[in-house]
């Protein structure tokens, strides 16, 4: 008998290493390349984090931005350090250089002024960024659809203009809040790209993104593919290979299954049960890159009664079933009125075997945490 190895162990999960880099094509940078960058970033990302939760828990009026340098990190601040975030910095600085830099505005009056600049030029439908050195503010806008520079109001601050182009609302690539289900989901801490699941809420009415476990550890931040930030992960369920995106943008009932840049979506209306024989659809973004939307003819063939619980589809055309990075990506069947039914979250293959898609149903999401879809 030919052994097997689960994927959602150390050596084949279906994550796929990222780079720190500006997002390129697969083939657009070498692997050993984006493996080295990503691998030299680590300790700068870890300290990073150690000093985003120390403003977190001061709720620092005076923080502008946090990045990440070549050689070091960087915090820009208005204002003299809190002594909690003083004494992070001083902890990260036991492992690498980290930088403080006078800004001239806080991130609190810039968003403040973002806002007033969103609400006065909503015609346009601008793209609000915020410099993280807390210098200006950034609007994107369309100058070939007759954008006027002299409507930005006064706000207070600088205010930058710049033409975005034609602009697409979402995509998997580049979604935006409130979140929807089949993004791609990035965890700089542990380095790999995943796929958002199903939009959820919980008896609390918190707001979540439901993803599989080992695409993060509780406290990572994870982000979409153009860097920005989507949440926290947690509720980390290893057993089952379960976790949650905590978002604070919100997320929508909604759940892409077109291509990597495309914003072809659908209504998630609900969820039901696994039933065998049944033929499900899963729609993970590297299956989007490869084939340009969803995985589907997914016949349900067996329910593992180990304690991972999960339950395993064969594709039944003997094509590619799952692949690295669509993991925590949505399983799902479609309704009478052809939007989608949650049924799972992509968890594993097997090595040599790819015909077959390991999942857990939504049913054991629903037991392990109370939540379901969120409208």
């Amino acid at each position: 008998m030919t052994s097997i190895r689960r994927l959602g162990a150390a050596l084949f999960a279906l994550t796929v290493s990222v780079s720190l880099a500006a997002p390129v094509s697969p083939a657009g940078a070498a692997p050993s390349a984006s493996a080295d960058r990503l691998h030299s970033q680590i300790p700068f990302a870890r300290a990073a984090g150690l000093i985003k939760k120390a403003v977190d828990r001061d709720t620092a009026a005076g923080f502008a931005g946090l990045a990440l340098e070549e050689d070091a990190v960087e915090l820009w601040w208005k204002g003299a350090l809190p002594e909690g975030v003083r004494s992070a910095v001083a902890i990260a600085r036991t492992a690498v250089p980290v930088r403080v830099g006078a800004a001239e505005h806080s991130l609190a009056e810039l968003r403040a002024a973002g806002a007033r600049l969103r609400a006065g030029l909503s015609a346009g439908k601008p793209r609000i960024k915020y410099a993280v050195d807390g210098s200006r503010v950034v609007v994107g806008v369309d100058l070939a659809a007759g954008f006027d520079r002299a409507s930005v109001p006064s706000v207070g601050v600088p205010v930058e203009v710049v033409d975005q182009g034609r602009k697409i609302d979402v995509s998997r690539y580049d979604d935006r809040a409130p979140w929807a289900g089949g993004n791609d989901n990035i965890n700089y801490s542990q380095g790999t790209r995943c796929t958002g699941g199903f939009p959820v809420r919980n008896g609390a009415n918190q707001r979540f993104l439901l993803t599989a476990g080992h695409c993060g550890s509780n406290g990572q931040a994870i982000y979409d593919s153009t860097g920005e930030f989507m949440g926290t992960f947690s509720n980390d369920n290893d057993g089952h290979d379960l976790g949650m995106v905590a978002t604070p943008g919100n997320v929508r009932n909604q759940m892409y299954i077109g291509g990597l840049n495309s914003n072809d979506s659908r209504t998630v209306e609900g969820w039901d049960w696994v039933w065998p024989g049944e033929y499900l659809c899963q729609s993970g973004g590297s299956s989007a890159r490869d084939i340009g939307g969803p995985v589907c003819n997914l016949r349900v063939e067996k329910f593992n009664t180990d304690p991972g619980d999960a339950v395993e589809a064969r594709q039944v055309d003997g094509r590619t079933a799952v692949r690295g990075g669509d993991s925590g990506g949505p399983v799902y069947a479609y309704s009478a009125s052809g939007n989608i039914i949650a049924k799972g979250i992509n968890c594993y293959t097997y090595v040599g075997n790819d015909t077959i898609l390991g999942f857990q149903d939504f049913g054991t999401a629903t037991r392990d945490y109370g939540v379901w879809i969120a409208s």
